[in-house]
């Protein structure tokens, strides 16, 4: 009988000789998986006997991986912001750069919130997720509110086109206790004012919209690599430039996003040109700041409305 880390070993060699890019810690994960443990145990017990149960399971995943799958797929759930997120090929595998999406999301949130004064019957802040697949970005900003002691005073509309991908982005949001500030709902986009979404309604216009649209370009999803392949290619490809699907939502923003309204975007790191001018284009007067992730490439476009005079606001 194998021992855990005679199984890892032979894992990693599998899982490099079929061209994973991350073998060893892909190996670690999936036996962690098998053995019903996290990696911190398999490391740990390296010792100790696999037994047949789990090296059988352990082998099933190696081949998956070895063909390609993503292992977020093969274990059912994948970690982000903390959490850990049901998985499968309803969605996109959530990533980290992701992660600053919503941490800048909290910010904004945080900060329209301690700005002034809410007295009761204060409307909540309204944020809309765009493309929500999994709810990854609906569920953390729900579960870090809750945390802080804000969920109540924030309704969170989140949307997908996919059915598929709002069950998931439902389990993902029950299974975290959210529910009921996060209303999901299918729609090309942002759901049209007053659409139903589980317990909420899309109201006329949101405080902050955030999105993590397809931006791939269409001639270079055959090159991806190979895990990527495995994920819903509607939820990649973005059209021939990459921004055919952000440009119809920039192109909505004026009608949906409130007065002092902040929108960010999810983008590819080569398209920050692109994406400020298509904000020129389709926005006028509105600004658009780029903001690098954490390898200082440019990750999310932070887009606000032009400033009105006071006499306009009243």
């Amino acid at each position: 009988m194998a021992t855990v880390g005679e199984l890892l070993a032979a894992g990693t060699d599998r899982l490099r000789a079929a061209g994973s890019p991350s073998a060893r810690l892909d190996a670690e994960l999936l036996l962690a998986d098998a053995l019903r443990t996290d990696r911190t145990g398999v490391l740990a017990h390296a010792a100790a006997n696999a037994g047949d149960g789990p090296a059988a399971r352990f082998a099933v995943a190696l081949e998956r991986r070895a063909a390609g799958e993503p292992v977020a797929y093969i274990r059912g759930l994948k970690e982000f912001h903390g959490l850990a997120l049901v998985t499968d090929a309803r969605a996109l595998v959530p990533r980290p750069e992701t992660e600053l999406l919503v941490d800048l999301a909290l910010a904004e949130v945080a900060d329209v919130l301690g700005s002034a004064p809410r007295p009761p019957g204060t409307p909540p802040v309204r944020v809309a997720d765009v493309g929500t697949g999994c709810g990854a970005i609906a569920v953390a900003i729900a579960v870090a509110l809750r945390r802080l002691g804000m969920a109540g005073e924030v309704e969170i509309l989140a949307s997908d086109r996919s059915a598929d991908a709002v069950a998931l982005a439902r389990e993902n949001a029950v299974a975290h206790g959210v529910a009921d500030r996060v209303g999901i709902a299918v729609a090309d986009l942002l759901p049209a004012a007053g659409a139903a979404a589980g317990m909420l309604s899309a109201p006329v216009r949101f405080d902050l919209v955030c999105a993590n649209l397809p931006y791939i370009r269409t001639g270079d999803l055959s090159g991806l690599p190979p895990p990527v392949r495995f994920e819903p290619s509607e939820a990649l490809d973005g059209g021939p430039d990459g921004l055919a699907v952000i440009r119809r939502l920039l192109a909505s923003l004026p009608d949906r996003l409130g007065e002092d309204g902040l929108a960010l975007l999810e983008i590819g790191s080569d398209q920050a040109e692109a994406t400020d001018a298509a904000v020129g284009s389709l926005l006028a007067g509105w600004d658009c700041e780029i903001v690098p992730d954490l390898a200082g490439l440019p990750r999310i476009a932070r887009l606000t409305g032009p400033a009105r005079p006071p006499e306009a606001r009243s």
